[in-house]
């Protein structure tokens, strides 16, 4: 655990001190977001901050590397760190040209779709679904199913990235979730088969990515003074993608102690309860937009978080709860792999029912009081002379 918190430390640090320095470069070159319709900020913020999360990842990376513990995710033949690495810098770089000039979707869409191929092609795809241990029975649909996820993870989380600090704290939690998942399964896992070794290329990627986040928090929470822009929310949705890739379907579920993990469908379970958030508000957009008569990547200001303000929550309050509805969900589920069911479904009606208070406060605030507790204003009666 204590080298997982290292390379998280890693990643927080170099992305905190490197976003101003990033900020700096986006004012100069003209990465900055114009004030639009459907926008919540005032003034125009510069963007491109994902250029820092990606530095933060590179060096955890390399830290890594270099620690006894997780060196053995980088030993001779296994190329798999190095996609990650490779796949992340496509898709940063993509999200850097369309930060400054404005890439049409099919465009995006196609690098997104070559950059999840080249991390297929080099050993990051599914080989097996979880349930009952399904063979994927081909290389080219291994390849499109292992594209289809990364590519799906990657939009979900650009269309929820509409609040200061929302897709930073969204997937640093959801991430976090996946780290302590992961994690418990690959000791375990180890323990059953008297191994002492159980680092994991999903741990690796999670706890980066949770510090990339955190590193990150700090410069673009209410109010922003950096947006990550395309190359931030391309960047850690693939990372997203990729620890999910990683465990889900080269774990064998039945390898686990019955008596602490829920067997055969568990890891295709938690990582859409991990992605449910980004996940319900792109099917809701994309329905939305269609049955409009308009194009599904066509915006809207009709966002689960545009929604919120709408319910009369302030900026920063409706970033919360949307991070108090990732949490619940992600460890609802996540707990529930290693914890008694009965444990878990109580902790989880308790946090719902507290998600769904906050969530409707303004409208019992605004709700008028019932008639007979209605103050009566007494009549002004006429003086006659």
């Amino acid at each position: 655990m204590r080298a997982y918190l290292f390379v998280c430390l890693v990643a927080a640090a170099v992305t905190y001190l490197t976003t101003p320095l990033v900020r700096r470069l986006a004012r100069r070159i003209g990465a900055i977001t114009p004030v639009r319709d459907r926008d919540v900020h005032s003034v125009p913020i510069p963007r491109m901050g994902g250029t820092a999360m990606l530095l933060g990842l590179i060096a955890a990376f390399v830290a890594a590397s270099q620690m006894p513990f997780l060196s053995r995710i980088f030993a001779q033949g296994t190329h798999a760190p190095y996609a990650v690495l490779l796949g992340a810098t496509a898709v940063c770089l993509l999200g850097i040209a369309d930060d400054l000039w404005g890439l049409d979707a099919v465009t995006k869409l196609a690098g997104q779709a070559l950059a999840a191929g080249v991390m297929a092609w080099q050993g990051i795809q599914l080989v097996s679904l979880p349930v009952a241990g399904v063979t994927i029975p081909s290389a080219g649909m291994l390849v499109a199913l292992t594209v289809l996820v990364v590519v799906v993870t990657i939009n979900a989380v650009n269309f929820v990235d509409g609040l200061d600090g929302l897709a930073a704290g969204i997937v640093g939690i959801a991430a976090s979730a996946f780290f302590v998942y992961s994690y418990l399964l690959s000791r375990d896992i180890s323990n059953q088969n008297n191994l002492d070794d159980f680092s994991s290329l999903a741990s690796l990627i999670t706890a980066a990515l949770v510090g990339c986040c955190l590193g990150f928090l700090p410069h673009n929470f209410n109010p922003a003074r950096v947006f990550m822009g395309d190359s931030g929310s391309m960047l850690i949705g693939l990372l997203l993608a990729t620890s999910t890739i990683a465990i889900t379907g080269q774990v064998d579920p039945s390898a686990v102690s019955q008596a602490k993990i829920v067997p055969a469908f568990f890891p295709l379970a938690l990582p859409l309860a991990v992605l449910a958030l980004p996940l319900i508000d792109l099917t809701l957009a994309v329905v939305r937009r269609t049955r409009a008569g308009r194009m599904p990547w066509q915006p809207d200001k009709m966002h689960l978080h545009h929604r919120l303000l709408a319910l009369g929550h302030s900026h920063a309050r409706a970033v919360l709860i949307m991070y108090l509805w990732t949490a619940t969900v992600a460890f609802g589920v996540a707990s529930a792999a290693f914890v008694a069911p009965t444990t878990a479904l109580g902790l989880g009606v308790i946090a719902v029912s507290v998600s769904v208070a906050l969530t409707l406060g303004p409208l019992r605030a605004r709700r008028p009081p019932p008639a007979h507790k209605r103050q009566r204003v007494p009549a002004v009666s006429r003086q006659v002379p």
